[in-house]
Formats: C-alpha cells, structure tokens, sequence
C-alpha cells in the first residue's frame, strides 16, 4: 500500500491524505477518518484491510489532478546517518566508520516530491544526496536489533539537500545549520508500506541533475543497516510514529567531484530508489 498526502483545487491549501492505486495513476482519499495525516494514520494502529476498506469506499481522484505533498510532514525528529555507504567513504578517502555519525534536520526542511530547493543565498556549495528514508511505524525503545524492523512503517524517497561551507567550514563545524536550511529534505512521492518491500537492503537508488547522472549505487552498501540504526538510537533516543530517518547516501554527490559541483537556480534534480519511485525537484533562487 502506498500512502500520499495532497491537495486539491477544492479543497485549497487543507491536507489531504489518500492512497494510490496499483498503477499509481488513481488516489482514494481516506483524509476523513484520519485527518489528512499520515502521522494520525499511523498512530491509530489501523490495519491495512481496515484502510484498503475505507479507500474502496472512496471515489477515486486522478493523481494527475492533485498536487502531491510530502507522504510525511512535521514528523517530532528527523534523524540522518552519515558515512553509511562505502562508496561515499571511499570517495573521501575516509576508513568504513566503526559506529555510525547521527546528526538531524528540522521538519521545516520538508518540501513534497516536485517543490522547489531554495538556492540560499548565505550558500554557494548546495549539493545533492539521494538517500532511503525510514518511516517509524510505532514507539521504539531499547528496541533489539532482531526485533527492530517490526517498529518501520514504510519508506521513501529522500533527498538530503546540503550547504557544504555552512556544513563543513562554517558553524563551528557543526552540521546543523548546512542540513537544515528551509526546503533541504524533498521527500516523496509515496509513503510505501514495507509489506511491499521485499528486501529495503536490495533496491537500486540514483540521482541525477539536469538529466546527467550523478549516482547510482544500491542500498546493499549501506554499512550500518537500518535494524542495527534503529537499535542504536532507541539505547538513549525514543523514537515516535511518523520520525524520520535518512539512512545515507552512495558515491557521486558534488562536493567530491573533480572539479566540485555544486546546484545552482535553474537546476533539476531527479532522485529515484527502485520499488519506491521518483521525485523531481528544481533548484530556485532565493527570493
């Protein structure tokens, strides 16, 4: 089951929450029972043939007449890992990590499938990493790593949008502020419910600007994996229904090219992870 939030010219700016059909080319909306909300969807503990009932009841909306939004929004963390790909590591010449780096990013990052990326103007080194998002599916706790995969609800596509000078020279070193500029975390297009994800360890996942492929790289060399991230965080970090984690990106962002690359306004950047679909964002200047 894939799960989208959205908008229609009816309904105006009042998020609207639904799931798509099998072809992906319909969406049932379900908002009423669940407040538009994928996060109250969540927290409810409704089965999924609960929810494939109350979407047959529902008159179908062609997804080519909504605007999606991001399939989670305003979720209480968003988590990242970095360095958990081993070709971004080699790319930087750096040792496979012996535990993995945490940091975060705000929920106002969030931005749906198709909106824009602001080019901030406080950055000139903007850059790109596609990246596997876990969505947390209940309250997680000192969760074991052999037990940890029952606390997913489902995946999706992310791209963990980064000001390079503000993340790595400025701010002390810290990363927060070059990982949490408005509109640095395009998430979409669907929230997948794991049921239809075989193996989240096995999927293709690429990103290219302007049509030029910049990665391509698969989710099996994620280092740390996402029973063992999740086991790890929720020693000392509570996680809630509807967190975010991004697990990482593969080789290929700009900073490490030859010469660097970085996004400019005018930009598109398409990310794309296999089973999970694809998301297209152009780079805009800021106003």
């Amino acid at each position: 089951m894939r799960f989208v939030q959205f908008r229609t010219a009816a309904t105006g700016e009042k998020q609207r929450l639904g799931v798509l059909s099998e072809d992906g080319t319909q969406v049932s909306d379900i908002s009423d029972r669940y407040e538009g909300d994928l996060i109250t969807l969540i927290r409810s503990g409704v089965s999924l043939d609960e929810v494939k009932a109350s979407a047959a009841k529902a008159a179908p909306l062609k997804v080519d007449s909504v605007e999606l939004l991001a399939p989670v929004t305003n979720p209480q963390k968003i988590l990242c890992v970095g360095l958990n790909y081993s070709g971004h590591c080699e790319e930087q010449n750096k040792p496979i990590p012996k535990e993995p780096m945490f940091f975060s990013k705000y929920a106002t990052t969030i931005v749906g499938p198709h909106d824009d990326v602001i080019a901030h103007k406080i950055s000139d080194q903007i850059d790109w990493e596609v990246e596997l998002a876990v969505i947390i599916g209940k309250k997680a706790k000192s969760v074991a790593k052999a037990n940890a995969m029952d606390y997913v609800f489902g995946y999706t596509v992310a791209q963990d949008i980064s000001a390079r000078d503000w993340q790595k020279q400025r701010n002390g070193g810290q990363f927060l502020i070059g990982k949490s500029m408005d509109t640095f975390c395009p998430l979409g297009p669907a929230a997948v419910h794991k049921s239809l994800v075989k193996d989240p360890h096995q999927l293709a996942i690429k990103c290219s600007v302007n049509g030029v492929e910049k990665q391509n790289g698969s989710t099996s060399e994620l280092i740390f994996r996402i029973d063992d991230i999740i086991s790890r965080v929720t020693e000392s970090i509570t996680l809630l229904p509807g967190d975010v984690i991004l697990t990482g990106t593969p080789a290929g962002v700009g900073m490490h090219r030859k010469p660097a690359e970085f996004l400019k306004p005018g930009d598109v950047i398409d990310s794309e992870i296999e089973g999970l679909g694809k998301i297209k964002n152009k780079v805009v200047a800021d106003s």
